[in-house]
């Protein structure tokens, strides 16, 4: 039976939440290779520091496994919004935040596009069953409102705009400015997606964002 070692020994005794961690990292990339149907326990296993049976000790079988990737997909950016601290921001400057950390974190992290890509082939089959995955989502509108309440009540903000609203649009720029990278870039060539104009896009992409979120009058003075 593969009974690989971690680091020459067994090093899952050791350290089994390291093990875990490095068995999602490598599932997420096959996972965001290949597909759910075309990734393989096997290949998974060969290029992790552990075994196949401890793959399937930890996480039952391939199904399963993608559910953790999908879930540790969204753990990572809510996380990540986490850390930004909003709350102690004026509206407007919080919303800049939100929406540029999303824009560079999509950017950084292509396989994390892949595998909503991936998971909306399937519908958001595997999406539903986790509760995990409702939790931390619904932990993003959250802050969106907060914010939107805040521009609200120093009459910033229109009443009109949801923060559902803002967050699709968020996401929605973001997203395709990856997940369309290759065949945009094929048709109209690559001057977007260097530096530059990443940086612009992103710029043009907050001024939106901000823009719908304030009231027509305070768009001048922002």
């Amino acid at each position: 039976m593969d009974d690989k070692p971690v680091n020459g020994r067994s090093g899952w005794k050791q350290d089994p939440a390291g093990v875990r961690n490095n068995i999602l990292a490598v599932a997420m990339a096959e996972f965001a290779a290949n597909g759910l149907s075309g990734a393989r326990i096997d290949d998974i296993s060969a290029k992790t520091n552990t075994s196949k049976r401890m793959i399937y000790y930890y996480f039952g079988d391939k199904e399963r496994l993608y559910g953790r990737v999908l879930e540790e997909a969204y753990r990572e950016v809510r996380a990540g919004e986490q850390e930004l601290e909003l709350d102690h921001l004026p509206p407007v400057e919080a919303l800049k935040l939100l929406a540029e950390f999303t824009f560079d974190h999509h950017s950084r992290h292509p396989d994390f596009i892949r595998i909503v890509m991936i998971e909306n082939i399937h519908h958001g089959a595997y999406l539903e069953r986790s509760e995990l995955i409702r939790l931390l989502n619904a932990g993003a509108i959250q802050k969106l409102e907060a914010i939107c309440r805040r521009g609200r009540e120093i009459g910033l903000f229109r009443d009109d705009v949801t923060p559902l609203q803002l967050h699709w649009h968020i996401s929605a720029m973001s997203f395709f400015n990856v997940s369309n990278s290759a065949t945009f870039s094929r048709i109209f060539g690559t001057d977007l997606f260097r530096a530059d104009g990443q940086e612009a896009l992103k710029k043009q992409m907050v001024e939106m964002v901000v823009g719908l979120a304030l009231k027509p009058e305070r768009r001048l003075r922002c």
